[in-house]
């Protein structure tokens, strides 16, 4: 289809489509923000992150056009969050670093490998349940380290946090990159959870975001037919916040995992203008983040969809509402507690209003 033919069509559409492919190129072409060091402040919210990454510790910044160095690389930073934090907010620094009003990084410890750094964690955090984040598309690891710093913060989940950080590029333009990267980072994710679950009574919770989510997909799939039920057991429950897939990919890689981990939930928001974009790049059809009503996923047993697209704020193409928009993670924050004090989960298909003025 020309795109004279697809402007007839539907107009509105196209002009939002390159819109957003505008304000991507403009972004692509801005200064990526690192993490930095600063001394603690008594005040601040000292959160430990520790970190399985395949990139080289010395590149916290974008991969865009560099080779995928081979094996995981492990360390943990403690991430100072400000006294002054927003919910849903990361306080990046506008000068010089500072812990009083910025994020920043106050401590660090390098790990030999997988084994020193649970040991580590173990040891210093009561309980036998971890909570796993794998970031997206176009991340540094300045930017995954940060992101889970505020959700371990605004949530207070009482687990300790690991990211897996897979080799984005941290560049808008690297979409066909990442895409590559998600399947090269397979194998080192499942090493990473089988670790963390290894031992009796261990278990992770795994929180995925946008591309990221189809990398967990594709790890749980791979356990499942590699006949590891064993991790697949031990995973208490699995969150997709703006997942990247395609829905038919999604049913395929469901049916081959069979029974899910129970939660099993799917964020949605239909004003993400990321994954808009991303349903342009591959072929105009929606991704699994933006489905609009329950019947697309009405036969896939133990899924719960929540809609936040009244809770968008416009925040970051709106890719990231359950946990960047203030007012999303409040409500997130009374669904959780509610959920906890009566024992019940969500509903299958649950569209989120916006709080009262």
């Amino acid at each position: 289809m020309s795109a004279a033919e697809f402007t007839g069509r539907n107009p509105l559409t196209f002009h939002r489509v390159i819109g957003a492919i505008l304000f991507v190129l403009l972004a692509a072409c801005a200064p990526r923000e690192t993490a930095q060091v600063a001394p603690p402040n008594p005040a601040a919210t000292a959160q430990p992150i520790y970190v399985a990454t395949q990139r080289k510790l010395d590149r916290t910044g974008p991969y865009f056009g560099q080779l995928r160095p081979d094996g995981l690389r492990f360390f943990r930073n403690v991430i100072s969050v400000p006294p002054n934090h927003v919910a849903g907010h990361v306080e990046w620094p506008e000068g010089p670093p500072d812990a009083a009003t910025d994020f920043v990084v106050t401590d660090t410890k390098i790990f030999s490998g997988m084994r020193e750094m649970r040991s580590h964690l173990r040891a210093r955090r009561k309980g036998s349940e971890t909570l796993v984040f794998v970031h997206g598309y176009n991340n540094t690891l300045s930017d995954a380290m940060y992101r889970l710093a505020q959700i371990q913060t605004d949530f207070k989940t009482g687990m300790p946090g690991v990211l897996f950080s897979w080799q984005s590029a941290g560049d808008a333009r690297g979409y066909i990159y990442d895409r590559d990267s998600v399947l090269h980072a397979r194998d080192d994710l499942e090493e990473v959870l089988n670790s963390l679950t290894a031992a009796p009574g261990e278990k992770v919770f795994l929180l995925a975001h946008s591309m990221g989510a189809n990398l967990t997909m594709e790890v749980l799939r791979q356990a499942a037919l590699r006949g590891n039920r064993k991790l697949l057991d031990r995973i208490s429950g699995v969150v997709l916040m703006s997942p990247d897939i395609d829905p038919d990919l999604f049913r395929r890689q469901v049916n081959s995992i069979g029974k899910l981990p129970d939660p099993f939930m799917i964020f949605v928001s239909r004003q993400d203008r990321a994954l808009s974009l991303a349903g342009f790049l591959t072929g105009r059809k929606p991704r699994l983040g933006v489905i609009d009503g329950p019947e697309k996923v009405a036969d896939l047993k133990g899924v719960t969809v929540v809609d936040f697209t009244a809770l968008a704020d416009g925040e970051g193409l709106n890719h990231m509402v359950p946990v960047s928009s203030p007012a999303a993670v409040s409500v997130l924050q009374g669904m959780i507690a509610q959920a906890q004090q009566s024992g019940t989960g969500f509903d299958e298909y649950l569209v989120l209003d916006a709080p009262a003025p």
